[in-house]
């Protein structure tokens, strides 16, 4: 059987890494099988062990990988500053809290997605999730102390106003998502209001 190379073994590990994403989003980690997902991924069950020593490998890599792709987009909105559609925060708050968001869990930030997955698992995926938070967290501080610069916004106020901002957001998202298909209206309530007032 031929070997493969460096860059399909590569591949092969992105792809892994890729539909682990979405599943464990989708599903939660516990709920997916490591058959499926290689499935999902294109590959042999067997496979798996060659690339990862365990699910909850993976899911760390998963939640590292997930929380580059969230922050770039608040990274993006950053340099892209004060813009027609909103400062920054504003728009982050927007998409975040966003009817299309809530309704994809397989996708977008693993913030409220893997929130309760990662309480649950190792203290390798915890610490990959720390550090995701910690990332949003930094860069939520660092645009209030843009925002504010001509009036005074201490580190600590600024680190405050991200803690808030962060757990408003996740909590909104996770409760829109809890009850979207037996209340639709209230998951709609819950979001438009934490939209409107997320940045108070």
């Amino acid at each position: 059987m031929p070997r493969i190379t460096r860059e399909e073994k590569a591949r092969n590990r992105q792809n892994i890494v890729e539909a682990a994403g979405r599943m464990f989003r989708a599903q939660g980690i516990d709920a997916v099988g490591i058959a499926d997902l290689m499935k999902e991924a294109g590959l042999t069950h067997g496979g798996f062990y060659n690339h990862f020593a365990s699910k909850d490998d993976l899911a760390a890599e998963v939640c590292n990988a997930s929380f580059a792709a969230s922050l770039g987009v608040l990274r993006r909105a950053v340099e892209e500053g004060d813009v027609p559609a909103g400062p920054p925060l504003r728009r982050v708050v927007e998409d975040y809290l966003s009817a299309e968001h809530r309704d994809a869990p397989d996708g977008g930030c693993p913030s409220a997605s893997l929130v309760i997955d990662a309480g649950r698992h190792t203290e390798e995926v915890q610490r990959s999730y720390a550090a995701g938070v910690e990332g949003y967290l930094a860069g939520f501080a660092g645009e209030f102390a843009r925002e504010g610069e001509g009036g005074e916004v201490a580190p600590e106020e600024a680190r405050e106003r991200a803690v808030l901002l962060l757990s408003r957001m996740v909590g909104a998202m996770v409760l829109a998502r809890a009850v979207r298909h037996v209340e639709p209206e209230l998951s709609d309530e819950i979001l438009r209001t934490c939209r409107a007032h997320a940045l108070d």
